[in-house]
């Protein structure tokens, strides 16, 4: 929509209100609201000002004045509200330049974008991403100098089978069999589907949605892919659905990756293809149907893996999901069909419009937009150098001996790990400007202060069991 568009739609719509979204630096939906009188065709020129000191990553506190700017195209009426609301997510200006933000990570996601046409690689990357998540009943949490504590609840939960429930009636899905057995078992089957019905309201392409692999009420939905920056805009809309829709049941979603201790984490495999004027450029006659470029893009994801973790594996709980030996895929390689590679080509179909890269060691905890760029900037690395990922790995990682193993990079052990990677490897990342040396040292420095330190300086209560006598 234009402008103008905009304006006739909110008046069709009967609007009374127009609410601003925009992303942190840390991927977290930021908006405010304004009287729809307050909206003019001026405005998606001339923004909105806030306070960007108070935003987390971003400017100091006497240079704290920023701009938003509505994105017409964006324009949708917000489901959630009990006032009539439009609702547009929108661009982060300086208020003094007029240049667009360095660390807004929507203006990153566009810059991927136009970098991608400039190399004359191709004009169009496809993402697709599997987000999955955990639904739960009650979540209770807190921390002081000398106490540290959690507590979840489900009603799905496979450790509630003895509880009083007046009546109890089981139906609990047991650790590792969430996946996915019909209703009694699965209680959620209604809930999930009522939030693919608000996601199509806001303009989301779903493909299905069902149970995941843990009790406790995993679930993952997923959405058609999309290309880049619209595929950034509609992951935000689908967290924001999925926990809105889940706090009306009076139920609670997190996308921690890795919320219950015996039982599988929740990841975010990503689908990745480039197409150019309308053509898919990732199948060919090499390996499982890939092109020699999909192969090198696949063989840029690996060779920066690690620094890319950083990016889509952000939290110090991500790395309590990616350990050896369990299933999250640790190993830095690529195959056709088995799950276990971190790198896998989908045989689904033999048609080339679906031939694609699924990248599996990402997690739902990180910011899109730069997850989906890191990722298109690695492929391009790969593309641009040739650089190969070697020989396919077919067999069973997980029934590979140690001395077979020994070979196979992994991923990071930890946040520490990767945010040191990050910091050694990223130039892969500056090409075209897309992201920035100011972006990635802050992105390190906010992530070591404000999470590693703040994890590693914590005594864990599992630590006094282990300790607490000794």
């Amino acid at each position: 929509m234009t402008p103008k568009e905009v304006l006739a739609f909110a008046k069709e719509q009967g609007a009374k209100m127009v609410d601003l979204k925009f992303l942190d630096f840390l991927g977290t939906w930021q908006h405010f609201t304004v009287p729809l009188s307050e909206l003019g065709e001026s405005d998606f020129e001339n923004g909105y000002g806030f306070d960007g000191s108070s935003i987390r990553g971003w400017q100091p506190i006497n240079a704290s004045d920023m701009l938003v700017i509505p994105d017409a195209s964006t324009a949708v009426m917000d489901p959630f509200m009990a006032v009539p609301t439009l609702t547009m997510i929108c661009n982060v200006t300086d208020p003094v330049t007029k240049e667009r933000y360095t660390r807004d990570p929507r203006y990153i996601a566009q810059k991927a974008e136009s970098y991608l046409k400039f190399t004359g690689i191709g004009d169009t990357a496809f993402f697709g991403p599997e987000a999955e998540f955990f639904i739960f009943d009650d979540i209770r949490y807190d921390g002081g100098s000398n106490f540290g504590y959690y507590y979840i609840d489900s009603v799905e939960g496979a450790w509630n089978t003895g509880r009083d429930e007046g009546p109890n009636l089981g139906y609990k899905p047991r650790h590792k069999e969430g996946y996915f057995p019909v209703p009694p078992v699965d209680s959620q089957q209604d809930l999930r589907t009522e939030m693919v019905l608000y996601m199509e309201q806001v303009g989301l392409a779903v493909e299905c949605q069902h149970h995941e692999v843990a009790t406790a009420g995993q679930a993952e939905i997923d959405m058609k892919a999309a290309p880049l920056v619209k595929m950034g805009d509609n992951l935000q809309w689908y967290k924001y659905v999925v926990k809105n829709v889940a706090r009306r049941n009076c139920k609670t979603v997190t996308f921690m990756p890795k919320p219950l201790f015996a039982d599988n984490g929740s990841g975010m495999h990503i689908h990745m293809s480039i197409w150019k004027e309308g053509q898919p450029l990732f199948a060919g006659d090499k390996y499982a149907g890939l092109s020699e470029m999909a192969l090198f893009a696949a063989g840029g994801v690996l060779k920066h893996a690690a620094a890319i973790c950083a990016i889509t594996n952000p939290t110090t709980n991500s790395y309590k999901r990616l350990v050896p030996g369990y299933e999250a895929p640790v190993n830095l390689a690529y195959s056709s069909r088995n799950r276990s590679a971190s790198v896998r080509i989908p045989m689904y179909s033999p048609s080339p419009k679906l031939k694609r890269l699924e990248i599996r060691f990402p997690d739902p905890s990180c910011n899109g937009y730069l997850a989906f760029s890191a990722l298109l900037m690695a492929a391009l690395d790969g593309i641009e150098n040739r650089i190969h990922p070697g020989e396919p790995l077919d067999r069973d990682i997980y029934a590979m001996t140690p001395e077979e193993l020994a070979n196979v990079p992994s991923t990071p052990g930890s946040l520490e790990e990767a945010l040191n990677a990050l910091e050694k490897d990223h130039e892969f990342l500056l090409k075209g400007d897309v992201f920035t040396e100011d972006v990635i040292s802050k992105w390190i420095e906010y992530k070591r202060e404000n999470e590693v330190d703040a994890i590693r300086m914590r005594p864990h209560p599992h630590e006094f069991k282990l300790y607490f006598d000794i």
